[in-house]
C-alpha cells in the first residue's frame, strides 16, 4: 500500500508501507513541500501519488527507507534526470540528498519499533 505522508507517519501506515518489500520502503520525496509517498514496489508509483497531490516532478526524488536501521538510500530509476544534472540512478547532489534524508527522517524516523 502506498501512503501520502505530510505529517509524522503512524505505526499502522509504516506497517502497510512495508507490506510489499517487508524490510524497506520505496519512497518518492518532494523536497520543496516536505512530503513523501511510500510503499509499493516501484518508486514511480510513489512519484505518481505525489504528482496527484500537487507536487512538481522536478521536486520529486526517489529513495528507500530502512526502518530497522533508520537509514535512507538514494538510488531509484526516477532519479535519472540529465536536465537536472543527475545522469545517475543515485542522487548525486549532496544538498538534494540532505533534503531527501531530512524529510524522510522527519516523517518516518523513530517508527522502527513497529517491526518488533
Amino acid at each position: 500500500m502506498i501512503h501520502f505522508i505530510r505529517e509524522y507517519a503512524t505505526p499502522q501506515q509504516l506497517t502497510e508501507m512495508l507490506e510489499a518489500l517487508e524490510v524497506y520502503v520505496k519512497l518518492a520525496v518532494d523536497i520543496r513541500r516536505g512530503t513523501l509517498a511510500g510503499g509499493g514496489t516501484l518508486h514511480a508509483d510513489c512519484e505518481a501519488v505525489l504528482l496527484e497531490n500537487g507536487s512538481r516532478q522536478e521536486d520529486i526524488w526517489g529513495a528507500d527507507w530502512f526502518p530497522a536501521t533508520q537509514q535512507v538510500t538514494f538510488e531509484a530509476l526516477i532519479n535519472i534526470r540529465p536536465r537536472q544534472r543527475n545522469p545517475s540512478m543515485v542522487i548525486l547532489d549532496p544538498e538534494i540528498r540532505r533534503r531527501v534524508e531530512e524529510t524522510a527522517r522527519q516523517l518516518l524516523g523513530g517508527v522502527a519499533w513497529v517491526l518488533d
